[in-house]
């Protein structure tokens, strides 16, 4: 079941991504990022009003820490996707987002199956070969620090949101897309961005982001605690294959060779990860 929570959180934020990467290209990023909050707040206080729990103040604080990484990494993804290619910015952001999480459930006493390693250090080179850019001289395309900057906020984000237990109730999920909105208006205003929406296609594509993103949360949240932090985040951090898909398909963005084998270690990863 974990596995496939985790999958889930995968499409859905993979598809939250290419909604709000296609929105923030038409207008601006910051924008798009700000109405995407507004968008997983919404989501994910719904969520929270329907269902059982009672968090604790440390489930609390583990969901704000969990949302500065959230904001930030949504809103430097979508400033990297609006200036480079979605197959390259989206899977650099993937490995911060899987590495620090790892990371965090080894150090905490998580100790997966040999399968699952096998899998994660599939993860790892596969992302990174869909990141490279076709060419010759083997460079690195627009938005990749971004892209960098994105992954450490997404990895701070499944970090910390896999520290609240079983049974604790999604308040603090709630909680995250506060501080998540806080965090962008507030490094927003730190770069001189605008943030305040004034587009329609700002509102509508962030909102629509957000309510994905918050679909998300929630299944990542679910697969954490049902298994392994560690399986939860790598397989969540595979969600630039649908980016990637759907950027090819709607967009016709070209996915050359190496790419094509990045692909491959990934969809190798969920086989050996599952397996385990």
């Amino acid at each position: 079941m974990g596995v496939l929570l985790a999958l889930g959180a995968a499409l859905a934020y993979g598809l939250s991504d290419f909604v709000g990467g296609l929105a923030a290209r038409r207008t601006s990023a910051w924008p798009v990022a700000f109405m995407c909050a507004v968008g997983a707040l919404a989501g994910s206080v719904l969520i929270a009003l329907v269902t059982d729990g009672s968090a604790t103040g440390v489930d609390l604080a583990w969901g704000a820490l969990a949302g500065v990484g959230s904001g930030l990494g949504g809103a430097f993804l979508y400033r990297g996707l609006a200036a480079g290619r979605m197959g390259v910015v989206a899977p650099v952001s993937a490995v911060g987002a899987a590495i620090l999480p790892v990371a965090v459930g080894v150090a905490t006493g998580e100790r997966p199956e040999l399968l699952v390693w096998l899998g994660i250090a599939a993860a790892v080179p596969g992302i990174w070969l869909v990141s490279r850019e076709p060419g010759g001289d083997g460079s690195l395309a627009a938005g990749l620090v971004d892209g960098a900057l994105a992954g450490l906020g997404f990895g701070l984000l499944f970090a910390a949101i896999g520290q609240v237990p079983d049974g604790d109730g999604y308040w603090p999920l709630a909680l995250a897309q506060v501080t998540s909105l806080l965090a962008v208006v507030i490094t927003a205003t730190a770069l001189r961005a605008r943030w305040r929406p004034t587009a329609r296609s700002e509102v509508t594509g962030g909102l629509l982001a957000g309510v994905l993103a918050s679909a998300a949360a929630l299944g990542f949240l679910l697969a954490s605690q049902s298994g392994l932090l560690t399986v939860a985040a790598v397989l969540t951090s595979l969600y630039p294959a649908v980016t990637i898909l759907l950027a090819a398909t709607v967009l016709r963005e070209h996915i050359h060779r190496t790419q094509a084998l990045g692909l491959a270690f990934c969809g190798l990863c969920v086989a050996l990860v599952a397996a385990g």
